[in-house]
């Protein structure tokens, strides 16, 4: 590695801090991620991959071993609304043809990303619980009395970040006032249902969405219904199967045959936050659901977080501790107003999903035109703008 390389701290080992790690590795950059559980892990069920993100997965290796673990997503992919009727059919390249779409389990995506690194880069059970920063470094405080020296600390923690509010106010986040229940059901017992097609049904305050993962193994549902009181998010907040079967009752009944396999299934509050201009204190930068948490509507928080990582590690690349900072702003200024527009444009999207418009023709004309939206999403290729912007 480069002798004058800065130093990179990431708290959070999740997906974006995993995914980040290894582009600064591929980039001779000296990382070390802290994460507060125990140990690595996801509980919850499917994450979508798109083209945008599935560059970076190539660009750290790993895009094989997606398509080993993960299933392609292909043509026969569709909405529809609630009685089956078929609306418009689902973006799955990029403008050029390429068909990167996988669905995967976020357990395998995290072991696939922590076993990219080598051995003492993670360090499990370390909550961060302070940093404090000097002209020359930053200093990470964790809840067992140790500490960390960096010359960069990269705050991605999620939607409650801890350092977050070293960089903006306090604020809190939105409730979209819905729910998801998500969960898995073995394609075994479903063996008429499509183990390579994504399927997403529309209707009035609630939409229900399909698609494989694990080698199609599994069929990934996440069914969205409204939500009476607010709840803190979560991936792992039991639900009643019963009343999830009850919320669609009436829908296509294909929708019901999946759900009568269902014998738990987990609740997940939906939340998100107003873009911020400012990502960025010092030493200390935000990255992921950190920084700009956005609804699931686009399935981009993934993909988000790892062009997040790959633009970080890319304008630092041949950065030193002591302009790491100024490097920092460039990744500010090179992510913020995409991200910024893909957060509102899932939130418009969940409106167009939960059916909340008089004329339902005039909705499923925008989700045939929605097509030039996506394709802005994944033809973008974040290595390119931000070698330019550094």
């Amino acid at each position: 590695m480069h002798r004058s390389a800065p130093r990179v701290a990431i708290v959070g080992g999740g997906i974006a801090g995993l995914f980040t790690a290894n582009a600064l590795l591929r980039n001779e950059i000296p990382v070390t991620v802290f994460e507060q559980a125990r140990a690595l892990g996801e509980i919850g069920a499917g994450v979508f991959l798109t083209p945008n993100g599935v560059r970076q997965l190539e660009r750290i290796g790993v895009s094989g071993a997606v398509e080993r673990v993960g299933v392609r997503v292909g043509h026969a992919s569709r909405y529809h609304r609630d009685n089956g009727t078929e609306i418009a059919t689902v973006q799955v390249t990029d403008s050029a043809g390429w068909n990167a779409v996988f669905g995967m389990h976020r357990a395998d995506l995290v072991e696939l990303l922590a076993g990219q690194l080598p051995e003492g880069v993670v360090r499990t059970g370390h909550r961060c619980v302070g940093l404090t920063q000097t002209d020359g470094g930053a200093r990470l405080e964790f809840e067992d009395g140790s500490e960390a020296d960096a010359d960069v600390v990269i705050g991605a923690d999620g939607i409650h970040s801890a350092l977050r509010e070293q960089v903006v106010p306090p604020a809190t986040p939105v409730f979209s006032g819905s729910v998801a229940y998500r969960g898995l059901v073995p394609h075994r017992l479903v063996p008429d249902w499509p183990d390579d097609a994504w399927h997403m049904w529309l209707g009035e305050g609630r939409h229900f969405l399909t698609f494989p993962v694990r080698r199609g193994e599994l069929v990934n549902y996440v069914a969205f219904v409204p939500a009476a009181a607010e709840m803190r998010e979560s991936w792992s907040a039991p639900g009643d199967p019963d009343q999830l079967r009850r919320e669609f009752s009436g829908w296509d009944e294909r929708i019901g045959t999946l759900l009568s396999h269902v014998t738990e299934t987990l609740r997940w509050g939906l939340y998100d936050r107003d873009p911020i201009s400012t990502w960025t204190a010092g030493r200390l930068t935000l990255l992921g659901d950190a920084a700009h948490p956005m609804l699931p509507h686009l399935g981009q928080g993934a993909n988000q977080a790892m062009e997040d990582g790959m633009a970080l590690a890319t304008v630092l690349a041949d950065a030193t501790a002591a302009d790491a900072p100024a490097r920092l702003q460039v990744y500010e200024r090179l992510r913020r107003d995409r991200v910024g527009e893909v957060q509102r444009g899932a939130r418009a999207n969940g409106l167009r999903y939960d059916s909340a418009y008089e004329d339902l023709e005039v909705r499923d004309a925008e989700m045939r035109a929605h097509v030039e939206f996506r394709k802005w999403i994944y033809d973008y290729d974040v290595v390119e703008h931000a070698a330019e912007a550094a």
